[in-house]
C-alpha cells in the first residue's frame, strides 16, 4: 500500500472505528513534578459525555447543555457574584519583542503518529493513578496565564496579554485575551481562575499535594471583571510569577463537584485552552488527538507558525524493539536513540543508511531529571542508614556507563543538578567501592554467606529493583552483577509502566528505577517531607521523615529572600545526601532522535530548552516541527524505487554546557 494510502487508511480505520469521548483536564505549568520515565521514548472535534465511557465509547455529542447538565451554573449563582476593586495606578507591562522562535516557512496538516508503552490508566490530571507519564500530553494542552521564553526566559504571554506586580511582593494582576476559548466554544474569564482554588482545595479530588499547595501557598483570586484578575501567594516570594501564572479550571463543566469525582472523569476530557483536543481513544490501543482548525491563539506571536499537524496519534506498542520496527517500516515519525545500541548500532539500517530517515543530536541546557534508584525506607532493609550507604557503595554506575552506555552518559550527582545558583555543584555521588561495603557492614555484625551475600540473623541482604522498560535490562544486569561482588543481590522485576508507577506511589517497591521530571526551580516538599511519608499517592517514595529536613524545607517554602532560598537549597541538598536514600544514575544533556525526512524543523532546530525536537504539545518550546508533502511524495517515490538519497545526521552544540559535565 502506497505510504500516503497508508497514513490515509489509518485515519479511516480509526475514525470508523471510534470511541469518541467527553473532554478531561490538564493543567499548564503547575508546580507539582511530572513522573519522567528513565530515558523513555516517545514519540474541535466531536466530543462525548465522559460518564459513558466506561467502555471506551460514547455516542452523543459534547455540549454544555447534553454532555453534564448538573455542571451548568445557574444564572442565579452567576448574578450573585461580586466583582473585586482594582487598585489605582498599575504598572501593566507585556512582552512582545523577545525573538520568536518557530519557522515561517512552517506547513500546516498531516498525521503525526507516536507510540506508548501503556494506556493511561486515567484522564485525569489529579487524584489517584493520575500521575503518569501521559498526563504531560494533556496538561501541555493547557495554558496558563503567562509562561517562560525558552531561550530569554523572560515572561511572555499566554492566557494574559499584560501583567504587573503590587508592591506587597505577594501579588500579581493579570489583564485576560479577550478572544480565549475554551474547546467546547465558552469565553475564559476571571471566574474560572478564581475555580481553580476551589477545585484544588476540594477534597474530592483526592489530590492531598494539590489541597496542601492551594491552601497554603496561593491565599486567594480577586476577579475585578471577567477579564481582569489579581491571584495573590500566602507569602512573598522571590521569582513571584513562577507561582503565581496558574491555570483556569472550567466551572461549567465541573461544577458541582461531588464525591464520585474520581470515577465520573476518569475517561473525561475536559475542555482546554491549548492548540489540540483528544478526540478519540479505544482503551489498550491508541489515543488521537485534533488540532483546532480555529484556535483562538493561532496568530498571537509565540504560537504563530507552530502546532502544525492536523492529529497527533499515539498507539500503544508495549515493546521498545516493536516500536522500532513500527519506524523502520514508517509507522512512526520519530525514534529516540538516547540510548547507545540504537545511536551506533540499530540505526545502520537500511532507511538511515540511505537518507529516508536523518538523525539529530541536539545539545540543550536545562535541569537534569532525577534519574536513579530510589530506596524505600519503610522496608526494613533500608531502615538503617549504613545499609542504603552500603547499597550505593554497590551501584557500580560508572561501569554501566562505560560498558552499556558507550561513555555517552554522565554520572549524575544528586537530585537537584542544574538549577544553576539553586545546586551545590561540590556534592560528589557515592562511588563503587567494595572495601567500604565490607566496612559498613562487618561493623554491624553481617557476614558473607556461602553463596557471598550478606547475612545476618537469618537475613540476606536481597532486594527487588523494579523498573519499566525491557531495555534498560543490559544496565540492570551489570549492576546486578556488580552489587552480588559487594555482597548485595539484586532481584530485577519488570512491571507494565503503569502497573509500575502504581506500585512506586503506594510505596510497595524496594528499590523504585525511574526518575521525576524538573521545574524551574527546587521543589523539596513533595518528594522528601515527611508530611508525604509512610502514605500512598505521594511523590516521597522514599518515605524520607527527617525532621531537621522538614524544618529546612519548610523555612525554603517560607523565606522571602532569594538569597537565603539559594543558601537554604545546597544545605537541603547536601542532606539529602547524607540520608542516602537515592542514589543518582545518569544524566542525558542532549536530544538524540531518528525522524522521517518529511519532517522538518527551524533552521535552528530547537530552543535551549527543547527536551524534545518534536514534541507536539508544549507551550513552552512545542509544536516547532512540520511535516512537508513535496518531501514525503518524493520520499516515498524514492522507496519504492529503491533509489537511494543524501544520509545526513545532525549534530548541534550551541546550547552545550561545559559545567554540566564531569
Amino acid at each position: 500500500m502506497p505510504w500516503r494510502e497508508k497514513q490515509y487508511a489509518m485515519c479511516v480505520n480509526a475514525v470508523e472505528d471510534h470511541n469518541v469521548f467527553g473532554e478531561s483536564m490538564s493543567f499548564h505549568n503547575l508546580p507539582a513534578v511530572l513522573l519522567l520515565f528513565l530515558l523513555t521514548l516517545f514519540s474541535c472535534p466531536g466530543c462525548q459525555d465522559g460518564r459513558d465511557a466506561k467502555n471506551g465509547s460514547a455516542k452523543k455529542n459534547l455540549s454544555a447543555e447534553n454532555l453534564l447538565p448538573d455542571t451548568i451554573i445557574s444564572q442565579a449563582r452567576i448574578q450573585d457574584r461580586v466583582y473585586d476593586l482594582l487598585p489605582r495606578n498599575i504598572q501593566w507591562v507585556t512582552n512582545d519583542s523577545d525573538p520568536v522562535f518557530a519557522s515561517p516557512g512552517a506547513q500546516k496538516g498531516g498525521l503525526f503518529r507516536a507510540a506508548i508503552s501503556s494506556f493511561p490508566m486515567t484522564f485525569r490530571v489529579v487524584g489517584p493513578d493520575s500521575n503518569g507519564s501521559f498526563r504531560s500530553a494533556i496538561l501541555d494542552n493547557q495554558l496558563a496565564l503567562i509562561n517562560i521564553h525558552p531561550n530569554t526566559k523572560n515572561i511572555i504571554p499566554e492566557l494574559a496579554t499584560h501583567w504587573a506586580f503590587d508592591p506587597d511582593k505577594k501579588t500579581m494582576y493579570f489583564k485576560l485575551d479577550p478572544e480565549a476559548r475554551w474547546s467546547d466554544g465558552r469565553p475564559v474569564t476571571g471566574w474560572d481562575f478564581a475555580y481553580t482554588l476551589t477545585f484544588m482545595r476540594s477534597e474530592h479530588i483526592i489530590a492531598p499535594w494539590y489541597n496542601d499547595y492551594y491552601s497554603k501557598e496561593i491565599e486567594k483570586v480577586m476577579v475585578y471583571d471577567d477579564h481582569t484578575i489579581g491571584v495573590k501567594s500566602t507569602k512573598a516570594v522571590p521569582d513571584l510569577h513562577l507561582k503565581l501564572g496558574i491555570s483556569p479550571t472550567p466551572e461549567h463543566f465541573f461544577h458541582p463537584l461531588q464525591k464520585d469525582f474520581t470515577s465520573r472523569y476518569n475517561w473525561a476530557v475536559v475542555p482546554n485552552t491549548g492548540a489540540y483536543q483528544i478526540s478519540e481513544f479505544k482503551k489498550g490501543r491508541y489515543i488521537r488527538f485534533a488540532r483546532k482548525q480555529n484556535w483562538w491563539a493561532r496568530d498571537r506571536r509565540y504560537f504563530q507558525n507552530r502546532f502544525n499537524v492536523d492529529t497527533v496519534q499515539y498507539s500503544v506498542i508495549r515493546d521498545l524493539n516493536l516500536q522500532w520496527e513500527y519506524f523502520k517500516k514508517g509507522d512512526l515519525e520519530t525514534f529516540g536513540l538516547v540510548q547507545p545500541k540504537y545511536w551506533y548500532d540499530k540505526s545502520r539500517t537500511r532507511v538511515v543508511e540511505n537518507g529516508y530517515v536523518h538523525r539529530i543530536w541536539f545539545y540543550n541546557d536545562l535541569p537534569r531529571p532525577s534519574l536513579g534508584m530510589w530506596l524505600n525506607q519503610d522496608k526494613d532493609i533500608f531502615s538503617q542508614k549504613y545499609m542504603r550507604e552500603a547499597f550505593a557503595h554497590a551501584m557500580n554506575i560508572e561501569r554501566v556507563i562505560e560498558k552499556v552506555l558507550r561513555g555517552d552518559y554522565f554520572r549524575l550527582a544528586q537530585p537537584f543538578f542544574g538549577y544553576g545558583e539553586y545546586t551545590d555543584y561540590t556534592i560528589a555521588p557515592r562511588q563503587y567501592d567494595i572495601k567500604k561495603v565490607e566496612s559498613l557492614m562487618t561493623d554491624q555484625g553481617w557476614k558473607r554467606g556461602d553463596d557471598g551475600i550478606w547475612t545476618k540473623d537469618g537475613r540476606r541482604f536481597s532486594v527487588t529493583v523494579t523498573y519499566g522498560y525491557a531495555d534498560h535490562m543490559p544496565q540492570l544486569a551489570v549492576l546486578k552483577e556488580e552489587a552480588r561482588r559487594a555482597g548485595i543481590e539484586l532481584n530485577l522485576e519488570k512491571l507494565d509502566t503503569s502497573a509500575m508507577f502504581k506500585k512506586f506511589l503506594e510505596k510497595q517497591h524496594d528499590v523504585a528505577w525511574m526518575g521525576w521530571s524538573t521545574s524551574m526551580r527546587p521543589s523539596y516538599w513533595q518528594g522528601w517531607h515527611s508530611d508525604n511519608a509512610h502514605k500512598p499517592q505521594t511523590n516521597n517514595i522514599t518515605n524520607t521523615d527527617d525532621p531537621q529536613l522538614d524544618a529546612l524545607i519548610d523555612q525554603y517554602r517560607e523565606s522571602l529572600d532569594e538569597q537565603e532560598r539559594i543558601v537554604l537549597s545546597k544545605v537541603i541538598q547536601n542532606k539529602i545526601h547524607d540520608i542516602c536514600a537515592y542514589v543518582p544514575t545518569f544524566m542525558v544533556p542532549y536530544v538524540r532522535i531518528a525522524y522521517w525526512r518529511w519532517l522538518q524543523l527551524p533552521k535552528f532546530y530547537g530552543t535551549r530548552m527543547s527536551e524534545d525536537l518534536f514534541d507536539p504539545f508544549s507551550a513552552t518550546v512545542g509544536g516547532l516541527f512540520w511535516l512537508d508533502t513535496d518531501i514525503f511524495d518524493k520520499t516515498v517515490s524514492a522507496m519504492e524505487q529503491d533509489i537511494s538519497l543524501t544520509p545526513e545526521t545532525i549534530e548541534d552544540t550551541r546550547f552545550r554546557v561545559v559545567g554540566d559535565l564531569p
